[in-house]
């Protein structure tokens, strides 16, 4: 075997990402006969192809030569990324002992080496695991000092996108947004290292859906998607990103496409050995399946996430209150809410907590919870936050018997969804209008709102929403009459023939006939005159 050889063409595939290929060649060329630098090129190709447990031999190999030859900066490097991996894998006595490691070998060292921001990071983390988010901003701007005199591009990219994302959760969305543009203009211009990439571009993904900004969502997952592609042999990452997808396609209503995504998910974070990950998959298929009424399979996601680590709510109280267990929702949700802290965890769970409560009946934390959210959404100043706000006041209103005030909120929370392009939260508000117009004595525009939703109910495979607008139409309509056959009911009413009614509802003259027959059988009319008397007797004409 040609060692020197094979280690020039390692390095050569580790230059072009290629790194399944760069870790086999390391791996012929053997880990003994490494240096410290290749070493440190084998530990990052064995992380990004999902060995972890080669990653951090090959790192410990490199911090013991860099140890040795009194190199200590290079060897506290090498120590961070073993601290970084095994707390990624759960193993966080291990990552403490090498931080501490890290610490003694930089206690010579000038001030601002970017070691020390990478050291510490670890205690950044240890504060946002534990939910001290104020304590974390601190502790941060002792890496973002460091990260500004060294000019390390690493540093600086975490550090922005980590502000970022505690500014959302002490409630300063607006000013926390920003800093995670910044964060993705130093990663698109390649600066920075592929594992932290990967990292960030992930970490301000989910910031941005618990903020549900979701033009940022799709701009930056597309720019994830692009990333992933242009590294065909990795790993860590490819999950997340198939998640992402997943998600705008749910909120798109494109459900079959976002199961699709959600196997690919379920597959590369079982590649990874990534157990809370799943359980985030697990979760997203759930809801998935709860809108299109696959309740049992959706049940048994939810059971799957919280074996994973990962929470069922609020997804599992909608389900629960679908299925008639409105005690049970009511109960998980208090609990939910009790234990949140932050306005971004409560944010994700107070729209549920109002339809929820409302069904409880209790109008009264219904009223509360809406009112916290329109608080956050204020702060938060995001549309899709928002928009549920404003939706969630809208139910709380008519079920107060306010039709009036909630249908200024309702219609406001329709046109941002429209805007947004999320067809079923759309769909959900104008059931709720009708309900309003209902309540206001205007039941020919309850009909028409009735009917476009339940159209798109049904194009979107959502068939429980479409059972209940059908449960909605039926209670309002004479003699079981349905929507579509009232539509083709008052085109009769107004002198059209079978053609012309075919062609205003783009329909076969066949189905027009269909219709007919089913409207004269449930009425009782024998005759088209009287069957335009008839609607105009039942005030449908």
């Amino acid at each position: 075997m040609d060692s020197e050889a094979t280690l020039a063409d390692a390095r050569e595939a580790y230059a072009r990402k290629a790194w399944a290929t760069a870790y086999r060649q390391l791996r012929e060329v053997g880990a003994h006969h490494l240096d410290a630098a290749d070493l440190h090129r084998l530990g990052t190709a064995a992380y990004l192809v999902g060995d972890r447990d080669t990653a951090v031999l090959a790192w410990e190999r490199a911090f013991q030569l860099n140890h040795d030859a009194g190199r200590a900066l290079p060897a506290a490097r090498d120590a961070h990324w073993i601290a970084y991996v095994c707390a990624v894998s759960g193993n966080h006595a291990v990552s403490a002992g090498w931080v501490a490691r890290a610490q003694r070998l930089l206690e010579d060292q000038p001030e601002d080496v970017a070691e020390r921001g990478y050291i510490a990071i670890h205690g950044v983390m240890r504060h946002i695991f534990a939910g001290e988010f104020a304590p974390a901003l601190e502790a941060l701007d002792t890496v973002s000092v460091i990260a500004q005199r060294s000019r390390d591009r690493d540093l600086m990219a975490f550090t922005l996108s980590t502000r970022g994302r505690l500014l959302f959760h002490l409630a300063r969305v607006p000013e926390g947004l920003p800093l995670l543009d910044e964060a993705m203009a130093l990663v698109t211009a390649g600066e920075v290292n592929p594992m932290l990439t990967g990292e960030v571009v992930c970490s301000m993904i989910e910031g941005c859906q618990e903020v549900e900004d979701f033009q940022r969502i799709a701009e930056w997952t597309r720019a994830l998607t692009r990333w992933c592609e242009e590294q065909p042999e990795l790993v860590p990452f490819t999950g997340a990103c198939a998640v992402h997808r997943a998600q705008i396609l749910r909120w798109r209503g494109s459900y079959p496409e976002a199961l699709a995504e959600l196997a690919l998910a379920h597959q590369r974070y079982a590649a990874d050995g990534l157990p809370p990950a799943t359980g985030l998959a697990l979760y997203e298929r759930g809801e998935v399946r709860r809108v299109q009424g696959d309740w049992d399979a959706a049940e048994v996601d939810y059971d799957g996430a919280v074996s994973y680590g990962h929470p069922a709510q609020p997804g599992q109280a909608l389900l629960w209150l679908a299925r008639g267990r409105t005690a049970a929702a009511v109960a998980a949700l208090r609990r939910v809410l009790d234990e949140a802290a932050d306005p971004v965890a409560r944010a994700q769970v107070l729209p549920a907590a109002v339809e929820v409560f409302l069904a409880g009946p209790d109008s009264g934390a219904a009223a509360a919870a809406a009112d916290e959210l329109a608080a956050i959404a204020t702060a938060f100043r995001c549309t899709a936050v928002s928009a549920r706000s404003a939706y969630a006041s809208g139910l709380v209103h008519l079920a107060q018997g306010e039709a009036p005030e909630a249908l200024a909120l309702l219609r406001r929370a329709w046109r941002s969804w429209i805007d947004l392009g999320a067809r079923y939260e759309a769909a959900w508000c104008r059931v709720r209008i009708a309900l309003a117009y209902r309540a206001l004595g205007d039941e020919d525009s309850a009909v028409s709102e009735l009917g476009v939703a339940r159209r798109t109910f049904t194009e979107l495979g959502a068939a429980p929403a479409a059972a209940e607008v059908g449960r909605l139409l039926g209670r309002a309509l004479p003699d079981g009459l349905t929507a579509r056959e009232v539509e083709v009911l008052q085109l009769v009413a107004s002198g059209q023939s079978n053609p012309q009614i075919a062609a205003a509802l783009f329909l076969s003259q066949k189905t027009v006939q269909r219709h007919l027959s089913n409207i004269f059988a449930k009425t009782g009319v024998t005759s088209r005159t009287a069957a335009a008397a008839y609607a105009f007797e039942h005030d449908l004409a």
